[in-house]
C-alpha cells in the first residue's frame, strides 16, 4: 500500500467538508468505511483497503458514460469497482495526490444525480 492511516484521515476529512457544501448530505461510517448519503441513499463511498485491494480510493456514483471514459482517460487514476462498478459507478484512487477539484465535481455531478429539483435549483442559486 502507498498510503497509511495518516492519509486516510487525512482524505476523509478532505472529502467529508467537499461533501459538506453539498445540501442534505450526511456521512455514514461503518466497518472502517465512510459513506456519503443523499436523502437516505448512498452517492459515493471512501474505502481503505476494500477486501485487501491495497487501495485508498473514492467510489461515485456517474451517469452512463462517465466511468468509461475517466478510466481510458487516465487508468492510473480511475478504475471500475467492485460489485458497483457494472452499475456506473467509478473508481478514483486517492493515495497519490488527487485532483480534489475533479474530485468534487464528481461528487456534485453524483449528488446532483439523487438531489431533487428543487435542492439543486436552491443550490445554483
Amino acid at each position: 500500500m502507498s498510503w497509511d492511516e495518516a492519509d486516510r484521515v487525512r482524505v476523509r476529512a478532505k472529502l467529508l467538508d467537499l461533501v459538506a457544501r453539498l445540501p442534505g448530505t450526511e456521512p455514514d461510517d461503518s466497518h472502517g468505511h465512510t459513506g456519503f448519503l443523499l436523502r437516505g441513499k448512498r452517492f459515493a463511498w471512501l474505502l481503505a483497503d476494500h477486501h485487501g485491494d491495497g487501495r485508498l480510493a473514492l467510489w461515485v456514483k456517474a451517469p452512463p458514460g462517465e466511468q468509461e471514459s475517466l478510466v481510458a482517460a487516465d487508468a492510473t487514476r480511475y478504475f471500475v469497482p467492485a460489485y458497483l462498478g457494472p452499475k456506473g459507478w467509478v473508481g478514483v484512487d486517492l493515495a497519490a495526490d488527487p485532483d480534489w477539484d475533479e474530485v468534487a465535481g464528481l461528487l456534485e455531478q453524483a449528488w446532483r444525480m439523487g438531489a431533487t429539483k428543487r435542492a439543486i435549483a436552491e443550490f445554483d442559486g
